[in-house]
């Protein structure tokens, strides 16, 4: 049976641990819970925020003036596909890191690479997951979701999902709630091949090639570790929403434009990451244009900081709030565009603010 509560404090939910009050406050641990629970607020004319892991919120000091339904529905089915393919269907309440562990020891290969990554698993075709050069995506079959729109559950197939790079159907959208994720995943104990450079160098390895399932996932987690992009509770680095700003994807004319304030910021001879897109644009890295206007690992604004390990992660150490995350935020971000010219976008959800 669902449990109701209100007034709850929505930090403790959150893996900044940052946000005010919920007016109301479910806990629903079964697919009918959760449904119930939306239609409900939904019949009362009432906002709902529906709250996984909280890994990947921004929540505003005076909290949410609605329902917030916290997804607890747990449960992972294993089917047989075709060939060596085994399709898995987990519930969203699932944390993520475990449902990849699980995977790893039972030679399920496809998500080894997204190990590490907090909340749970109903986030994951939302923004398109996505690490060290492995995407949800490229493994997600179908989505089962409560349309509040039909009043109905239904199934979006890949298709249907429109994913794109750290976004889908149900990024900034409140019509659906992730109900289940089916995967499909290679039965086999070899890593699918190591696209990253980044962590081919640390298995020593060629981009391309194949290793354990067990060895991809260690590098990968000890990779995160490094940048603080585990939870930890004895590290502050990782009090964060992961990567506050996803990687610009430029036009053309944006590329050339960047080149030029490169060119003029520092030196004609100097270099930038660029990954070139199917659609003819050009991803570049957030995290190089943070660090070359300046903004060292550590760099701190009253009580938050970016990460002393990582550039694209903004920390709580402690006792900050909300606003003042907000607050280092907007200068990391004026401070690209002036610079740069780029306009960063931010990648976690807000909830009652704005960048």
């Amino acid at each position: 049976m669902a449990v109701f509560a209100e007034e709850v404090n929505l930090a403790g939910y959150t893996t900044l641990r940052l946000g005010g009050p919920a007016r109301r406050f479910v806990e629903a641990t079964s697919e009918a819970e959760l449904v119930a629970a939306v239609r409900k607020a939904d019949d009362e004319g009432e906002p709902v925020l529906v709250l996984g892991g909280g890994s990947n919120l921004v929540v505003a000091d005076a909290g949410f003036p609605g329902t917030v339904v916290h997804v607890g529905a747990r449960g992972v089915e294993r089917a047989a596909g075709d060939g060596d393919t085994v399709l898995v269907r987990v519930r969203a309440g699932e944390d993520w890191d475990p449902f990849v562990a699980r995977c790893v020891a039972d030679g399920l290969a496809g998500v080894e690479c997204l190990s590490g990554i907090p909340g749970r698993v109903g986030a994951t075709p939302i923004q398109n997951v996505g690490a060290y050069g492995q995407d949800v995506s490229e493994t997600i079959v179908e989505v089962r979701a409560y349309d509040r729109q039909a009043r109905a559950c239904v199934t979006l197939d890949r298709d249907a999902c429109r994913f794109t790079y750290r976004h889908s159907v149900f990024k900034g959208s409140d019509r659906y709630v992730v109900l289940d994720v089916t995967y499909a995943l290679r039965e086999t104990e070899e890593s699918q091949p190591i696209a990253y450079a980044e962590l081919a160098r640390r298995l020593g390895v060629r981009p391309g090639e194949r290793v354990s399932l067990k060895e991809a996932r260690d590098a990968v987690l000890e990779l995160r570790r490094g940048k603080g992009m585990v939870l930890d509770a004895a590290d502050p680095d990782s009090r964060s929403a992961g990567s506050f700003f996803t990687n610009p994807i430029l036009t053309p004319d944006q590329l050339a434009a960047l080149e030029r304030r490169v060119a003029e910021r520092l030196g004609p001879d100097a270099a930038f990451p660029r990954y070139p897109e199917p659609d003819g644009r050009t991803k570049t890295s957030a995290a190089w244009l943070i660090d070359k206007t300046g903004f060292a690992k550590g760099h701190a604004r009253g009580p938050v900081r970016i990460s002393t390990k990582h550039t694209l992660a903004l920390t709580n150490p402690g006792g900050a709030s909300t606003e003042d995350l907000l607050a280092l935020a907007r200068e990391v971000r004026a401070g690209v565009r002036d610079a740069f010219g780029v306009e960063l976008v931010n990648e976690p959800v807000m909830v009652g603010v704005t960048l």
